[in-house]
Formats: structure tokens, sequence, C-alpha cells
């Protein structure tokens, strides 16, 4: 009997059995190919179709964000074991990898033996990325080099082009050097039948005012006229960019420093996975929480995190509005001004809910400011007049005291 494959099943083999073996020769049959789909299908049938998802051009990948930057405890080591319940063909990382910011060697060494405990445990490969806690100064660049080689390098699968760039050249951090732009242009030439093109950076840089002097418009120049999407971490916040036809991700953390307020504010723990399907790609945003082994307990773990030094906060809460009507979707941040650097930094935020109403979070949800004076910001695209939107010029003020504090806030149409 002739084998029916499922792309192109007809009338009368639906009514059959599927994928029946092929007589080489008269009274022998060839031996049964138990990689195949085998099922008896009638006139009716409990299914929705026998085409499988099984495309010999697809696969899958992980990519880990953000560890460092005040990580947590058990939170990185415990993702290694997460993600080998996912299986992906590999893993990629967007860097922060180790606390760093240091010149001591032990401490360099220590950092790095531990992190590379932790990733060889993953069932398979993991591409490191460098963020700027793992290049702090030249003597991490040479551990880096040491331990590790490259600081950028790229790789083909499945017709595929990865790209894993380097951020990160002290002193000048956030930019791609001209050396590494001169290789991004030729290994783009070289392998431009690729179907696709990913590439994994620590900072968005894009967000620059000069992009010709950091270096991303050569890198986008390299990519011009490809499909491709980019990945990068740094800020701690998940958030999507478009740019030049492509999708742009910043990653939120796999246990780095955060708030910790949920989806709504893009900050948890999570990797992203992705599925190249033969013409693009789909991603994906895992919780960690959500990867739960058969036992629902996911293996102890001795990673040890930084303890944050925290100043006491009170509770920070209040309303915007615009002309009177409620502000949605709005950032309240508050701004202290460092009298020895003589600048504003952001030290709290909060964002307005459908109402206006916000509270205001400094290392835990909500968990409110320190006490002391503020330069009040609110920021929403398009819709709050310039002159609120940065500490400088903001004439929102308030003084935070060790109760609650409300902050009312109706600003003037713009």
């Amino acid at each position: 009997m002739k084998q029916f494959f499922f792309g192109l099943l007809t009338a009368a083999a639906i009514a059959g059995v599927l994928a029946l073996s092929r007589s080489e020769s008269v009274g022998a049959r060839a031996p049964a190919d138990s990689s195949e789909l085998k099922i008896e299908s009638g006139d009716k049938n409990p299914w929705t179709s026998l085409k499988l998802n099984n495309d010999a051009d697809q696969f899958t990948f992980a990519v880990v964000s953000d560890r460092t930057g005040g990580h947590r405890d058990k939170i990185f080591s415990q993702a290694v074991a997460r993600v080998n319940l996912l299986q992906p063909q590999f893993v990629m990382s967007v860097g922060d990898l180790i606390e760093g910011y240091t010149t001591k060697e032990e401490t360099i060494k220590t950092q790095w033996d531990e992190f590379d405990g932790y990733v060889k445990k993953f069932e398979m490969p993991f591409f490191y990325t460098p963020g700027n806690h793992d290049l702090t100064n030249k003597t991490m660049v040479t551990r880096w080099g040491e331990r590790y080689g490259k600081r950028y390098y790229s790789f083909t699968y499945k017709g595929v082009l990865f790209l894993s760039l380097c951020s990160e050249n002290p002193p000048n951090m956030g930019t791609i050097d001209a050396e590494q732009q001169q290789w991004i242009a030729k290994t783009a030439e070289a392998n431009k039948d690729a179907k696709w093109t990913f590439v994994f950076l620590h900072k968005p840089i894009w967000t620059d005012k000069d992009l010709e002097k950091n270096g991303w418009a050569a890198v986008e120049k390299a990519l011009a006229g490809r499909k491709y999407t980019v990945f990068c971490g740094h800020v701690h916040r998940y958030q999507k960019f478009e740019r030049n036809g492509a999708e742009y991700y910043q990653l939120a953390t796999t246990g780095g420093g955060s708030r910790l307020r949920g989806v709504e504010y893009g900050e948890f723990d999570h990797v992203a996975w992705i599925t190249m399907k033969k013409d693009k790609p789909l991603i994906a945003n895992v919780l960690l929480d959500g990867i739960l082994p058969h036992d629902l307990k996911v293996p102890e773990s001795e990673e040890k995190g930084v303890p944050q030094k925290r100043k006491p906060t009170f509770p920070v809460s209040g309303r915007v509005t615009v002309g009177g009507a409620p502000l949605v979707g709005a950032t309240v941040t508050l701004h202290a001004f460092n009298t020895d650097t003589e600048k504003y930094s952001a030290v709290a935020d909060g964002k307005t809910d459908a109402t206006g109403r916000f509270e205001v979070t400094t290392y835990t949800k909500f968990d409110g400011a320190p006490a002391g004076e503020y330069a009040v910001t609110v920021t929403k695209t398009d819709a709050v007049p310039a002159a609120f939107t940065s500490p400088t010029t903001t004439s929102l003020k308030l003084r935070i005291h060790e109760t609650p504090n409300t902050l009312t806030l109706d600003l003037p149409a713009k």
C-alpha cells in the first residue's frame, strides 16, 4: 500500500489507516518509520488536523536578562533549572552577569567562578554577552579576555544569523567602537542571504540622542534591508520598540535588581522564549514563577543576593489631572537634587491608573519614598506640557514627611 503523507491527504486516504509502510517489492515490506505519526482516521475525528508543528527549519531558543545590579537570592541559579525544563536548543544573554564594578582580582575571579558554575548546569549551550557590570574597567576587560576571548562574535544556525555585540568599551560605555562597527558590516555582508538576523547587546543605545557618536547608526546601516530583531537589557524594565520596521526588545530581569511591580510596570523575572518559524520569529515572555517541575519544587540553591542599602520610606500617593480630567498611564517621578554633582537624580516613581491615581515606589512595590524635598515630573507622550517633564523646569515640588503623603496635581492642558 502506498504511504500517504499528511500534507497531501486525499478524501480516500482519510477513511483509511494513515502512514502505512510502503512495499519495496512483492511480498516484502520496508521497516516502518517510527518517527511518523500513525493514527486511524474515520469519517469524523476528534482532532482539528494532522499537520504537525514540526517544520525541519523551526527551532527554539531562550534569552536570559540581567542577573545583577543588586541581584536577589536564588533567582538566576533556579532560572537555569527552569529553562532546562523547557529544553530550548540554546540560551542567549544580554549582559550584566556579575556584579563587577571592582578592580580586585580575587573578587572578579570569585564572581565569574560563581556565575560559570550556574550556567554550566544548562543542558544546552549558553552564549555570553557582556554588560557594564561585566566590563566596568580595563582590569575586567582583561579578565574577560582571559576567560572568554572575544567580546563580540557571530554564529549561524539553520540559515539564521546571530550577532552578540559589545556595547561596553571602557571608558566609552554604551558605545559600539569603530573596529566593531567594521566587523558588523563585514559579517552582515558575508551573511547577506540569512533569512533572519538576531542582535544581542546590553544597553538600548538606540535611545541616545547621538547615534552617530555611539555607533548605533553604523549598526542599523549594516542591518538595513534585512529582517532582524534586537534584544537588550540594562534598564531592568520590559519595553518594546519599533525602528526601521524591526522589533527591538528591552528585557526585564532574570534575578537582577527590580522593584517587581509586575507586568503593568514591565518589572518581573522572566526569560524570552523565541520560536524561529520558517519565515519569522514568535516571541513569548515566560515568567519564571510559571515554570515548575512535575513535583512543583524548584531545586534548592545557595546563590546569595546583594543586600541593598535602604533609607526608611513613607507612603506617597496622589492623583493627576489635566484640565480637570484624569491623566491615565502617566509616570510621576520624584527627583532629589545632589549638591555634590549639582544634578537631579530620580528616586521614586509611580504610574497613574484609569482614575489618574498613583502610588510611589522606591525599593519595593509601593513602599513610598524617603523623607526629603523633591522636584516632581509627570511624563506621557504628547499629553503633558514640556515644562512638567524635566526636574530642572518643573514647578511641582514635594516635601516627604514621616507620615502618609498625598499629592494632588492638576496640570494645564497642553
